[in-house]
């Protein structure tokens, strides 16, 4: 974007592209979007560009989280309430900025709420520390020794699984080395 601007002595000048980027000098450049009104409706392509995030996260947040529920239009066109955007931004937050999974932003969700996670997405609250509940189940304990009694009695029916093997073997006919003709069974 060029343009005639004053300069800081009053003359006209050309305007610098830098300072017109809303992160100031060095930032990305980003379409500059007419200001809405605070409560006007957001498209996903605007939900995305401000939070930072693909659209198609937003789409698959819908289906994990049964809160977000843009309105939709013809085309399956998607259009985001503020209250939506404030909880996008909110479980945003949850999942990147406090690493949180998706199970523990649901969960944080279903106990403390949707205006809870709302007030995160704009600052006003801090989710408590993520803390993993379900531990790593501890090993079971080995079992205790056998007895002599119960080791002799296991030996013994081993012993005749292996002999009634054998017996099966010497009932199958051997097979040569050049038949392809499938055993019997």
């Amino acid at each position: 974007m060029t343009g005639a601007a004053a300069t800081q002595d009053g003359t006209p000048g050309e305007e610098r592209e830098d300072a017109l980027r809303p992160d100031g000098p060095g930032a990305p450049a980003r379409a500059v979007l007419p200001e809405k009104e605070p409560g006007a409706f957001r498209t996903i392509s605007e939900v995305a560009e401000d939070l930072d995030l693909p659209q198609h996260v937003l789409r698959f947040w819908e289906t994990r989280f049964t809160q977000v529920r843009p309105l939709k239009r013809g085309g399956n066109r998607r259009y985001y309430r503020p209250d939506d955007v404030d909880l996008l931004r909110g479980i945003r937050r949850l999942l990147y900025g406090q690493g949180y999974t998706i199970r523990g932003a649901q969960r944080v969700l279903r106990e403390r709420g949707m205006r809870f996670v709302q007030a995160v997405g704009r600052g006003e609250q801090t989710a408590p520390a993520f803390v993993e509940t379900d531990p790593e189940p501890e090993p079971e304990a080995a079992p205790p020794p056998l007895a002599r009694a119960d080791r002799a009695s296991l030996t013994a029916a081993l012993d005749e699984l292996r002999a009634c093997r054998r017996m099966l073997a010497g009932l199958r006919p051997a097979r040569t080395a050049g038949s392809d003709a499938p055993e019997p069974t």
